[in-house]
């Protein structure tokens, strides 16, 4: 089940936030574990026993680190014993085939058989709930959360459907207190709708316009110049709005129930280098990849090279992370090249003056980075690459111009525009507060009401592409959110 689907919004959410508000306190929690393991099971009922499987075993581990004390050498063994299964459980569902197929290639050159290895299928959201399960154990040895005894709160925690499928990446250390005690309030629960209203229409209206775009460029057996950038400009968009969209969409159904997410994304696109641009993109996963991976493998603690090394194999892992494939591997040294040489220069990574030139150098880098993050392999990457930077033809190759339409470009414009105004707004507003946040009518002493229409108008807006998204959603067909695949 997906957020951008009739039998979500008009079945699931509906029935769910009904029973939530008219349930006690007491179960609310339980309610919410029902109806997160339902949404999985959704998907395929099998894979579920996995997941409730992963849960129980940090559940375990976490009482058996807790237990034995913080950072004790005890502790430290039962540690391992749970990073290791995680890992091995990740390894397995996610990097089989590749493995495999890897080693198939390798040994074929010599001439001898392959191994044999039925299809592993991916379950849905693995990557996430096994990071999330890692970093709780992880904090129980550091003595950064006390190990739970309730297993319906923690299990609630790793399966909490807003952020299942593609994130953000949660810690339990973060919202225990919120599993104990939250507030549900009018104000909250508008502040939720509006930004999963936010989300569903960066998703609807834009990703998934500009989806059709990215694909048939990056389909294309020879692409022109144009082409080429045209795709990867499309896709750059694409992502952006698809990710951020879900990002808001779980955020705000987070606010519907009384949970506060942290933010995931902070306009990457106006990032003057690329250390900024990991500040402002995929929070949730960039500060997990700091404090459990970077920092285990000794941070900047151990000498300028080790400090360099650490920031490329962090890039690396994360890259890997992504997906078992040599493009996300790439994508992810890409990275960690320019976090290193950032590192090594000096340069400024937290900018108090717009420089353009800067700016337009860090977001030619990333969006050179996105092609090959995008490519299904190495040969559609060298391709679009060869197009890109052979600066031959800048017209759009005659199939090209036969399928774009004006919606189409349109959207791309407007994307644009709207990363360049609310990118800029941020950067000299220093984080303005989002309009969900505002209240667009207060009540006085005297009993009176004042209104600020601008807010109202703009939340009216809102509704309004929110509606006609849903009519878009119901007259195209299934897209899912990019992020799903990881």
């Amino acid at each position: 089940m997906v957020f951008s689907s009739n039998v979500f919004l008009f079945l699931f959410l509906p029935v769910f936030l009904g029973l939530y508000y008219l349930s006690g306190n007491r179960y609310r929690n339980l309610l919410l574990l029902v109806a997160s393991y339902i949404f999985y099971a959704w998907w395929r009922v099998d894979f579920l026993a996995l997941f409730a499987g992963v849960t129980l075993w940090n559940y375990w581990i976490g009482l058996k680190v807790g237990a034995a004390g913080v950072r004790s050498k005890p502790a430290q063994r039962w540690l391992l014993l749970g990073v290791g299964v995680d890992l091995a459980i990740l390894g397995y569902f996610k990097y089989a085939n590749f493995g495999v197929d890897s080693l198939n290639a390798i040994i074929a050159s010599f001439g001898l058989e392959p191994f044999i290895l039925t299809h592993v299928l991916l379950p849905i959201g693995i990557s996430f709930y096994i990071f999330e399960s890692i970093s709780y154990i992880i904090d129980v040895y550091r003595g950064d959360t006390p190990a739970t005894r309730n297993l319906i709160d923690f299990a609630a925690f790793v399966a909490i459907f807003p952020h299942l499928i593609a994130g953000p990446v949660l810690r339990f250390k973060d919202l225990v207190e919120q599993f104990n005690h939250r507030t549900h309030t009018l104000d909250k629960f508008s502040e939720g709708c509006t930004r999963f209203m936010q989300g569903f229409i960066k998703k609807v209206f834009i990703a998934d316009t500009l989806a059709v775009v990215a694909d048939h460029c990056f389909a294309l057996q020879n692409p022109t110049t144009g082409d080429a950038w045209l795709g990867a400009l499309a896709y750059t968009a694409q992502l952006y709005f698809d990710f951020s969209g879900y990002s808001d969409m779980a955020i705000g159904l987070g606010l519907m129930m009384g949970f506060r997410f942290m933010e995931n994304f902070k306009q990457p696109y106006i990032s003057q280098s690329i250390t900024e641009f990991w500040r402002r993109w995929h929070i949730s996963l960039s500060t997990w990849l700091r404090d459990y991976l970077y920092i285990t493998l000794g941070g900047n603690r151990k000498g300028t090279l080790a400090t360099y090394r650490n920031l490329f194999l962090t890039m690396l892992l994360g890259g890997l992370w992504h997906g078992a494939n040599f493009t996300y591997i790439i994508w992810g040294a890409w990275h960690g090249l320019w976090l290193a040489i950032e590192r090594a220069l000096g340069i400024d990574t937290n900018p108090q003056r717009f420089n353009p030139i800067k700016w337009a150098f860090t977001f030619l880098l990333v969006v050179v980075g996105w092609v090959i993050f995008r490519a299904e392999n190495l040969e559609v990457a060298g391709r679009m690459y060869g197009a890109m930077f052979s600066f031959g033809q800048w017209q759009l190759s005659e199939l090209n111009r036969a399928q774009l339409t004006g919606l189409q470009v349109a959207t791309l414009v407007v994307a644009y525009l709207s990363l360049a105004f609310f990118g800029l707004r941020d950067f000299y507003r220093n984080a303005t507060p989002p309009i969900a946040a505002r209240v667009p009518a207060q009540v006085h002493g005297d009993g009176t009401l004042s209104l600020d229409w601008t807010r109202v108008m703009t939340r009216a807006l809102v509704l309004l592409l929110f509606v006609a998204s849903i009519l878009k959603l119901s007259a195209q067909s299934y897209s899912p959110f990019l992020y799903f695949q990881f």
